[in-house]
């Protein structure tokens, strides 16, 4: 069976036994929008739960559009120039419009980047651009505590703005269930310091934090208790993209509202439950731009655990053209000798350090799973050093895991990685709808 995997920006074709092969498991094909900006354009005037863009910006005398770094493929220029135009009609000055990157703790984008992430138009439209820096700790407001401590410090250029708006993509997250809404603001410009408390030991280990989960899940309820202490968003743009990244739902209005509706779209489309657990799983990190590193890379091992069986392997074909990701990841990966006795330091209260929750969140999954990663951007001696091993084909692994599980051992595939929620049909998440799990919301 040949298979191609999203990977980097040409894709990876492999070339599967088709006798262990169960399951390819992809998104449900939905409906796409012929003309996305236009449609765009009318989401903005029918938003769900607010006024029309247009109505709610009159009168505003600047506004703060968050949108996503380059690490998420949000289609943001037929996202911007409709939303930039009800602006311009409501009379809030390009001059007066700030796009705020939303880089976490990531580094900043370049100006080639944003062009690419944003389009020429938005570019040289007049607006500002500009990233966040969560380590500036002087551009940003303190707000105080979460309940749970948290230590909660926003982008100075958000909070003070006279009109909030986010943007972005809604699929399966790792921690936070899903992605979109209430993320935008924490982590995407939080301080340094909330978001180590956001990302930190505590928050990461519990089974709740987990992908399409938003059950007693501490990350998602944590984002929502930072978002409100923020003053929330004014209004909300949030779409859903199918494999080929075109857009399938826009979202727009009150930022809780658009969000569920989202939400459930995203469910719609990416849900894929299985009835048993396979006993190896070839996945990818879901191609470019997710797949430039290890760092984000890894969500496709996280994505993949729900239906690898416990003792099973997990294969995961990344390009990491940019290599492990940065320093203090690079750090983790290459020199902890024993990964889970380093998390059980940190869930203990020893020290941890930027990027220690995609080290962790891993590591949770190589406590039942055989992990092993193929990549053709990392060096040999990335390879060689890195926690995870390195297979030099997914054939290769593939052949290794059958001749010790035996010649029928089962294999599900998961070409798109992280962007489809596979899950078993015993698992809570397979059984409960967005809305079932949001009735409190």
């Amino acid at each position: 069976m040949k298979i191609t995997l999203r990977y980097g920006k040409q894709g990876l074709g492999v070339e599967l036994p088709d006798s262990n092969v169960t399951h390819v498991l992809r998104q449900h094909k939905l409906p796409v929008y012929d003309e996305p900006r236009a449609a765009v354009a009318e989401a903005l005037t029918e938003p769900i739960g607010a006024p029309p863009l247009a109505e709610l910006a009159r009168g505003r005398t600047d506004a703060c559009i968050i949108v996503s770094d380059l690490t998420r493929p949000v289609p943001n220029a037929d996202i911007l120039p409709p939303l930039l135009n009800a602006l311009g009609q409501a009379g809030v000055a390009d001059e007066s419009i700030l796009i705020l990157v939303a880089t976490g703790l990531h580094r900043g984008n370049t100006d080639d980047e944003l062009r690419e992430m944003l389009g020429a138009d938005v570019v040289g439209s007049g607006v500002r651009i500009e990233n966040h820096d969560a380590r500036d700790a002087d551009s940003h407001v303190w707000l105080g505590e979460t309940e749970r401590g948290t230590p909660a410090a926003i982008d100075r250029r958000y909070v003070e703005a006279d009109l909030k708006i986010l943007t972005g993509l809604v699929e399966p997250h790792l921690m936070a269930g899903y992605s979109g809404g209430r993320k935008a603001i924490c982590p995407g410009v939080a301080a340094r310091e909330t978001i180590m408390a956001f990302h930190g030991p505590g928050m990461i280990e519990p089974s709740a934090a987990r992908n399409g989960n938003l059950i007693a899940n501490p990350v998602h309820q944590e984002a929502l208790a930072v978002c409100a202490m923020a003053g929330g968003a004014d209004f909300l743009v949030n779409v859903t993209l199918d494999e080929e990244r075109a857009i399938t739902g826009i979202f727009a209005g009150d930022m809780q509202q658009a969000h569920v509706a989202a939400m459930v779209r995203c469910e719609e489309q990416t849900k894929v439950v299985i009835d048993e657990p396979a006993d190896i799983v070839v996945t990818s990190g879901g191609g470019y731009p997710l797949d430039l590193t290890l760092y984000q890379g890894t969500k496709g091992v996280v994505g993949a655990s729900g239906i690898c069986r416990e003792g099973g392997t997990i294969i995961i074909a990344q390009e990491n053209a940019e290599g492990l990701g940065g320093p203090e990841y690079t750090r983790l990966v290459t020199e902890v000798a024993d990964p889970h006795a380093h998390i059980r330091g940190t869930l203990a209260g020893a020290e941890y350090c930027v990027d220690t929750w995609q080290f962790h969140v891993v590591e949770k999954v190589m406590r039942d799973c055989e992990v092993l990663n193929v990549s053709s951007g990392l060096t040999a001696d990335e390879k060689q050093r890195c926690f995870i091993p390195a297979a030099d084909s997914v054939e290769e692994a593939v052949r290794s895991a059958l001749a010790r599980y035996g010649p029928e051992a089962s294999i599900a595939v998961l070409p798109d990685g992280p962007y489809v929620l596979s899950c078993l049909a015993s698992d809570p998440v397979g059984q409960m709808t967005v809305d079932e799990m949001l009735q409190d919301y």
